[in-house]
């Protein structure tokens, strides 16, 4: 069965719930054949919060969720069962939905496969020359200037004044906070 995939608007920061309620009636209706899923695009990110590290999902695209369907058999129907749904907006495309073109599900898939296999990102980066504090370890509470950033080990490169002279300080990102 080939499948194609259509972009479906709906209300930002209800995707989530718009999936699992499309889902329950996709179950109920016997439709999973013709809709195999429905998919809210996410990415993991970690926040630190009091120096506690909290994982977050956000979502890529806010006010759309893709949903693949086989177009031979994604009937009227079924399209507007979807479309009438609560906090749908519309297909894109309307009443005869357009499918997403092949690159475009491409990149979305694998942005949501990598950061599955990445596990997270930082949700707000950091930049060299930028001041931190340090919130864990023996340098607890001092402020140091960003020198370098390794994204690949997570780690930064730091440099904290420590009686009057730079020392040089590597520490994890989970070690130090953006300075407010």
């Amino acid at each position: 069965m080939s499948t194609n995939w259509y972009c479906l608007r709906v209300i930002s920061n209800k995707e989530r719930k718009i999936k699992e309620r499309l889902d329950a009636h996709i179950e109920r209706s016997n439709w999973r054949e013709i809709v195999p899923h429905i998919i809210v695009p996410t990415e993991k990110i970690y926040k630190i919060r009091n120096g506690k590290k909290v994982i977050q999902e956000r979502t890529l695209t806010p006010g759309y969720i893709m949903v693949e369907a086989d177009p031979h058999r994604f009937t009227i129907e079924i399209i507007q069962a979807i479309a009438n749904s609560k906090d749908v907006i519309h297909f894109l495309g309307r009443d005869n939905p357009e499918p997403m073109k092949e690159h475009e599900v491409k990149r979305m898939l694998s942005q949501v496969d990598s950061s599955e296999e990445e596990g997270e990102s930082l949700a707000d980066p950091f930049i060299v020359g930028e001041d931190v504090k340090v919130i864990e370890g023996p340098f607890q509470n001092f402020i140091g200037t960003i020198q370098e950033v390794n994204e690949e080990k997570k780690k930064l490169k730091l440099i904290i004044k420590v009686f009057g002279r730079g020392t040089e300080v590597e520490l994890n990102f989970m070690q130090v906070e953006k300075q407010s």
